[in-house]
């Protein structure tokens, strides 16, 4: 008889990848926060790539800015951290990011998932990062595309391209990719990228990368993860 599984790699709990190839990624993280919700943003999820079964969140304001109440919504495409291992749009720290967003800038936020490592190696996130704004460009040229996106009330032509953490480093490939105002996506046009705390690594180990560590995120965690990538 063969042994038992038997973890062989241990990020903080938090990843465990064991001998059979088989993966337990936690889903409990124990944030520190609550999720809000009140009723400035009206939220909703929806399927935008059928064959790896991703989904994102819609977050719309309910009432439109009182200075300019002709202007329409702007788009921020919002992409979770969590070193490409973990993370989802429903984290409480992005939900609640997700949010603030929508009602702090009067904006239509879209927040999508994307296939994690080491189950899905990279390039894997930044193909699924093209995917979500390949979705909202078929919202808007489709005749029965989500309201939401194609209602009139939305500015495609003003869409930003935000990403916090291993987030900002998608983001970076995908400003790499698509540029800023370029039609390949028309009429949808990233007209600005924005990166929080993007997180890269390599072989080669940056200065930036030395120094105290954290609970959660220190040197040899972070070795871990650029191994599962």
């Amino acid at each position: 008889m063969g042994s038992l599984p038997h973890v062989v790699e241990d990020c903080g709990g938090i990843v465990q990848l064991f001998s059979d190839g088989t993966i337990y990624r936690s889903k409990d993280i124990g944030f520190p926060m609550p999720i809000i919700n009140d009723e400035s943003v009206l939220f909703k999820d929806c399927l935008f790539d059928k064959t790896y079964n991703l989904h994102l969140r819609l977050y719309k304001p309910t009432s439109i800015s009182l200075s300019s109440p002709t202007k329409k919504l702007s788009i921020i495409l919002y992409l979770h951290g969590g070193g490409f291992c973990v993370g989802t749009r429903e984290w409480p720290n992005c939900h609640n990011c997700c949010l603030k967003l929508a009602s702090g800038l009067n904006a239509l936020v879209v927040a999508p998932d994307y296939r994690l490592a080491p189950e899905h190696r990279l390039p894997a996130a930044m193909e699924d990062g093209l995917s979500a704004l390949q979705w909202l460009q078929a919202q808007v040229l489709s005749d029965k595309g989500d309201a939401w996106v194609s209602g009139g009330k939305v500015d495609y032509d003003q869409v930003f391209v935000l990403g916090d953490s291993s987030g900002g480093n998608i983001a970076h490939h995908l400003a790499v990719q698509i540029g800023v105002g370029s039609t390949r996506l028309a009429p949808v046009r990233v007209r600005g990228y924005i990166l929080l705390a993007p997180f890269f690594g390599g072989v080669a180990r940056t200065k930036s990368e030395e120094g105290p560590g954290e609970q959660l995120l220190n040197l040899e965690i972070l070795d871990r993860y650029v191994n599962t990538l």
